[in-house]
């Protein structure tokens, strides 16, 4: 077996091999290292590589651990900390910031025997779903180098489908998650909210929750077994689930009534024609798979819906703009950012806190009509965007209206966010390829905290129709 291949067997399944003693862990961590000095400078996906201490690591592994994770290489979206990496949330402000301590997300891949061996790239400030800060440049899709990823967990998509690491982690509050699997042809989790804390630093967070990049169902509730859980401290957390998320997975879903729609929440959207057939196959898939799939017309057109969403959004972008300074310790400048960061931070510092409150409490009322629609239903199936994965630049930061590319953004992902406001887990899965050979997800929305039940379903999905074997153009080059 080659050390490129390795990358593109599932984790769980590395685990196995390293605690049977069949591969060792300094030897997926070297075939992951070795891929990174191949192919990052094709696709520019890591911020930092940590490849001596993530030998180091691996070396104190041995075959036998019963970690359910030991010795499978991951990589680390750089918004959030890694004790003695940098954390720069893709900003100037933050270009230098050595981080002293783990976060949540990080410790438990490291308990759970992950070894991390970099950070990945991201957009400024996490805001845009392609990825290209002006700190970092941009980050290529190995499908099509001059197209995105997508983002803003751009570079831990990038490297998951060039077959430099197995997973990485992203999260998600707009669609960060689902988005780049779209682009990429991965499978990408949006937990229900609640489900991982944002701890140490965050009691809660209404829009945004991390995950997993992977390219199987299996690895992804395996990996949300280690992920999920109460942390002291945590302002609201999901109910635990009745059974772990990976035995969940692996049953039978039953007979499911399932919503579908190609309506975009944004009235302005044009669904290109490509995104609307995959959920036309894909309900046709269902209903082969004996599921009842019933058209509907959900209630989300509603006027100023989108412009509402965006001033929450933008309240959290807000919020680490500002600590960016204080990491800086000064005040931000319109020179410190790209304009459309700074664009975003002055028309919040504007509103005051009953206005930023009232956005909060409109919202919410929206989205809890949405989910009422949909009680009757055990899922919905929409398309994961309504474009192609963008060609790089389309997306301009310093636009001479740049609120502009903020609005232009969401015409490319139009039905990921309001997810994010209902609080409900949602997965973007790689069922197709479009003729022009690009990956072509759906995305498959569940009940509030249902991930075992959304898990299964999409596990069913995948086995009638495979796609971990599908290789990024980039990574079959280097293979040959």
């Amino acid at each position: 077996m080659s050390d490129s291949d390795l990358m593109f067997r599932p984790a769980t399944e590395l685990a196995g091999m390293v605690r049977s003693g069949e591969v060792s862990a300094r030897e997926l961590v070297e075939a992951s290292l070795g891929r990174i000095e191949e192919l990052n400078p094709k696709l520019n996906a890591f911020v930092d590589v940590d490849a001596e201490r993530a030998l180091a690591t691996a070396d104190r592994i041995g075959s036998g651990d019963e970690r359910p994770f030991a010795g499978v290489p991951v990589a680390i979206k750089n918004n959030r900390p890694v004790e003695g990496l940098r954390l720069t949330y893709g900003c100037s402000l933050m270009a230098d910031n050595l981080c002293e301590y783990d976060h949540n997300i990080t410790r438990r891949l490291k308990d759970a025997g992950f070894v991390i061996v970099g950070t990945t790239t991201l957009p400024e400030y996490g805001i845009l779903p392609t990825s290209e800060a002006r700190l970092f440049g941009p980050t290529r899709n190995p499908w099509d180098l001059e197209r995105t990823p997508g983002g803003s967990s751009g570079g831990s998509a990038a490297a998951v489908a060039a077959g430099i690491v197995p997973v990485a982690h992203g999260n998600d509050g707009g669609g960060s998650i689902r988005i780049p699997a779209a682009c990429c042809g991965l499978v990408g989790l949006k937990p229900a909210r609640g489900r991982i804390s944002a701890a140490p630093e965050l009691g809660d967070s209404s829009l945004g929750i991390d995950g997993m990049l992977t390219r199987t169902v299996a690895d992804t509730a395996a990996i949300l077994d280690v992920l999920a859980g109460y942390e002291p401290g945590d302002a609201t957390w999901a109910p635990p689930p009745l059974e772990p998320f990976a035995e969940a997975a692996a049953r039978e879903p039953g007979r499911l009534r399932i919503a579908a729609t190609t309506l975009p929440p944004i009235p302005d959207a044009v669904v290109d024609p490509v995104c609307s057939g995959a959920v036309a196959e894909a309900a046709e898939l269902l209903r082969s798979l004996g599921h009842e799939v019933e058209e509907v017309t959900p209630p989300w057109q509603i006027e100023g819906l989108s412009e509402l969403f965006g001033a929450v959004f933008s309240v959290h972008i807000s919020l680490s703009i500002a600590y960016s300074g204080m990491v800086a310790g000064r005040e931000p400048t319109a020179e410190d950012m790209e304009p459309m960061s700074w664009a975003i931070f002055s028309m919040v510092k504007k509103l005051g806190a009953v206005e930023n409150m009232a956005a909060v409490v409109q919202l919410q009322s929206h989205t809890r009509r949405l989910v009422s629609f949909l009680e009757p239903y055990d899922a919905l199936l929409t398309p994961a965007l309504a474009e192609r994965p963008l060609p790089l630049g389309t997306l301009d930061t310093a636009a001479p209206e740049p609120m502009s590319t903020f609005t232009r953004s969401g015409l490319f992902t139009p039905f990921t966010p309001v997810f994010n406001a209902s609080g409900q887990p949602g997965i973007s899965l790689p069922l197709y390829e479009g003729e022009d050979g690009l990956p072509l997800g759906v995305q498959i929305v569940g009940r509030p905290a249902g991930e075992g039940a959304l898990l299964a379903l999409a596990a069913q999905l995948e086995e009638a129709r495979p796609w971990a074997q599908r290789r990024a153009p980039l990574a079959e080059q280097v293979l040959d």
